[in-house]
């Protein structure tokens, strides 16, 4: 059985970096696509963006464009969400996603993703 296991969240200081990563245990991400997702408190989840299977494209929600960036490991074991120029507005618990179906592009819909992985707080101070 795969499973996603996540890391690297934890308190930074608007403007500041940090890197989450997700791993997936009993496979690679080689077929799937990936999604990275984020609830802030009292709000609904919501995609921050995507990486196809079908034709390896990154989409990305407009309110992380040009800051957050995703990327694997040599072996594809492994999934990063790189964010830069955080905001208190980031402030959130970060879910990594995996979706095992070929489509033409990975969805920002949380209900098409069969893998999820537990969740990584992340506060940005102000």
């Amino acid at each position: 059985e795969v499973q996603l296991v996540e890391s690297g969240g934890g308190l930074v200081q608007a403007g500041g970096s940090l890197r989450l990563s997700c791993a997936a245990s009993g496979s690679t991400f080689d077929d799937y696509a990936i999604g990275w997702f984020r609830q802030a408190p009292g709000k609904e989840r919501e995609a921050v963006l995507c990486i196809s299977n079908s034709d390896g494209n990154t989409y990305y929600a407009d309110s992380v464009k040009g800051r957050f960036t995703i990327s694997f490991d040599s072996a594809k074991t492994s999934v990063y969400l790189e964010m830069n120029s955080l905001t208190p507005e980031d402030t959130a618990v970060y879910y990594c996603a995996a979706d095992g179906l070929y489509r033409k592009r990975c969805s920002f819909y949380d209900y098409l993703y069969d893998l999820w992985g537990q969740g990584t707080q992340v506060i940005v101070s102000s």
